[in-house]
């Protein structure tokens, strides 16, 4: 800023009020300023200025993963509504990891002026020892939690979206419905399941030898897609606890020679972008994936411009059947 001002005949804090639009600079005066910038690579230094300012303008994300349609369609949603409020954001991975999880929370102290996590295993308590005691924080996610802890929550309502994939297919006659979990440790995939083997039991039928682990991806569909069609006594249906399980698993299914739906009908979760597309189309439990983004930075904004911490706050958004060919009924 000093080889700046020097360069430009003009003082530090002029070329302060210009970057920083805290004062009046004229015109000729604030393009001279700039093209010497420019001439120089000068970048202001919003670290540096956060320190006076406190605000940074940007906004922290920290995601399991960054791989997958999931992953994608969420940060396009944060970015948009960031976008919109004239934030930028900073994004980590914390793959699982709880080291990785802290440190990813660390890297963002100072950085940001609000947080949105999307760890649903993540405790108050590990926010409140790797973070600023007034950060504004939102969590993604449905999580059970203590009372006592102080987050904001948003997440989907995981267990209907599951209760009605699987009566759907019940309703279509199939009795025998695979189901292919999720992570096993995710609380996302744990409500899926729960809600598949209740509304299992409540048609009276068992889920022995039904349901086969996954780990959200294409590639442990296509493994149970393999298993599936070796089996004597195959299920006639699959819910996948995801839709890019069900890709896989679709892919696999078709390889052993059986159609879709005719052989087998499959239904997935999350009704990414792709799940139109497919050959059939997919049927899956919409997410309102954007809307979580969204919704998230509005609260951060909000806490941001009051100064304050989040009250607690716990909510959750609808998922919606959307019913298409894979599942062998009309749309």
């Amino acid at each position: 800023m000093y080889d700046v001002a020097r360069k430009a005949g003009v003082s530090v804090a002029t070329v302060s009020r210009c970057f920083n639009d805290s004062g009046p600079v004229g015109e000729q005066t604030r393009l001279r300023i700039e093209r010497v910038a420019e001439e120089l690579r000068f970048v202001p230094n919003r670290a540096a200025q956060s320190l006076r300012a406190v605000r940074t303008h940007t906004l922290g994300v920290v995601v399991p993963d960054l791989h997958g349609a999931f992953f994608s369609e969420l940060l396009r949603g944060l970015d948009q509504a960031a976008r919109a409020h004239r934030y930028h954001l900073l994004v980590a991975g914390s793959h699982g990891s709880k080291d990785e999880i802290r440190a990813a929370l660390r890297s963002m102290s100072g950085r940001v002026d609000g947080l949105v996590v999307m760890n649903p295993d993540v405790s108050a308590f590990t926010i409140e020892a790797n973070l600023p005691p007034r950060l504004p924080v939102v969590l993604l996610g449905e999580r059970d939690r203590p009372a006592s802890e102080n987050l904001d929550t948003l997440g989907i309502d995981n267990a209907a979206g599951a209760a009605a994939m699987t009566r759907h297919l019940l309703g279509l006659g199939h009795q025998r419905i695979a189901h292919l979990a999720g992570t096993a440790s995710n609380h996302d995939a744990a409500e899926r399941l729960r809600a598949y083997r209740e509304t299992m039991a409540a048609a009276g039928l068992s889920t022995d030898g039904l349901v086969f682990e996954g780990d959200f991806t294409e590639e442990a569909g296509y493994r149970a897609g393999e298993r599936l069609a070796g089996l004597d006594a195959r299920p006639t249906a699959v819910f996948a606890a995801n839709d890019a399980m069900a890709v896989g698993a679709i892919s696999a299914l078709r390889a052993h020679g059986l159609r879709i739906p005719n052989d087998v009908a499959v239904g997935g979760f999350d009704d990414i972008p792709l799940a139109r597309y497919l050959s059939p189309p997919l049927t899956s439990v919409h997410v309102p994936i954007d809307e979580l983004g969204a919704r998230a930075v509005e609260r951060l904004g909000v806490a941001i411009e009051a100064d304050t911490p989040l009250p607690s706050r716990q909510v959750t958004l609808p998922t919606t059947l959307v019913v298409r060919a894979s599942c062998g009924a009309p749309a």
